[in-house]
């Protein structure tokens, strides 16, 4: 049973897209999040992307944490490749690392790190590339939380290796029945509507539930729920889902954020 007091952190993949940075569409996502997922390098990003978006996340007030993928910018990490664990621990800590050098520059600290796009969804069913990114992570620290599916067995390596987990659910992305993501090669893969993405994101945090391709019902326990800064209109899809969480009484709060004490 789903507590009658729900909470849920807001998280966003960000830092990838050098037009959303310099028009302003990617900060102005931020009013609508609690954590950011900064592109490091791989898939996305370099040192001036990685650095402004850590500016930005800082004069909001975001949970700040690092989004590793496949060196592979032509698919944008979204290729699924067949690498070495040993490649694979070493480009996630060289990732990682480098965001977290250039975070303290500016005065932050990590508190989270997200695999991207093939390399997440791989790890979700692969047991040795979820402990290649684990092994990855623990080369830097293992003081970060990792975040990986709700309801896979990627959260068991991860804990599995000493971390703390944070499960992920998606309020932009179609699920199928088994709970895994839907292939982006299928048109219905992404949710556009933002009021239909608003009520996944409620269902999800309310209930525990969100509906599948087929019509199915999927059980799905969440700490944190992710919107996609590349979806088409993804301003307006965070400021409904966010504003559709608060009105019904969940707090929109960062999952790294200590609780407050009685009387505060």
């Amino acid at each position: 049973m789903k507590s009658t007091h729900p909470k849920i952190d807001l998280n966003c993949d960000m830092g990838e897209l050098m037009e959303a940075i310099a028009g302003g569409t990617q900060e102005s996502l931020m009013a609508s999040l609690t954590s950011v997922n900064v592109a490091c390098g791989g898939h996305a990003g370099d040192e001036h992307t990685m650095k402004t978006t850590i500016e930005q996340a800082l004069r909001w007030k975001l949970a700040i944490g690092a989004h590793p993928g496949y060196p592979d910018r032509a698919n944008f990490g979204r290729l699924e490749l067949n690498l070495p664990a040993e490649t694979i621990a070493s480009l996630v800590f060289e990732q990682v690392r480098a965001l977290a050098e250039i975070a303290a520059e500016s005065g932050a600290r990590l508190v989270h790190v997200k695999p991207h796009g093939a390399l997440y969804n791989q790890a979700v069913r692969n047991r040795e590339i979820a402990e290649a990114i684990a092994k990855g992570v623990a080369q830097w620290s293992r003081d970060v939380v990792l975040v990986g599916l709700a309801g896979s067995p990627m959260l068991d390596v991860f804990q599995n290796a000493g971390f703390a987990v944070a499960a992920e659910a998606f309020a932009d992305r179609q699920y199928e029945p088994d709970g895994t993501l839907r292939s982006r090669k299928f048109e219905d893969a992404l949710i556009r509507d933002p009021a239909e993405a608003g009520r996944q994101a409620l269902s999800i945090v309310e209930r525990g539930v969100v509906t599948a391709c087929d019509g199915s019902e999927v059980a799905i326990d969440a700490q944190t729920l992710c919107v996609h800064g590349d979806t088409p209109g993804a301003p307006e899809i965070a400021t409904t889902v966010a504003r559709t969480l608060r009105e019904a009484g969940v707090t929109v709060r960062a999952f790294s954020q200590p609780e407050p004490c009685v009387g505060d």
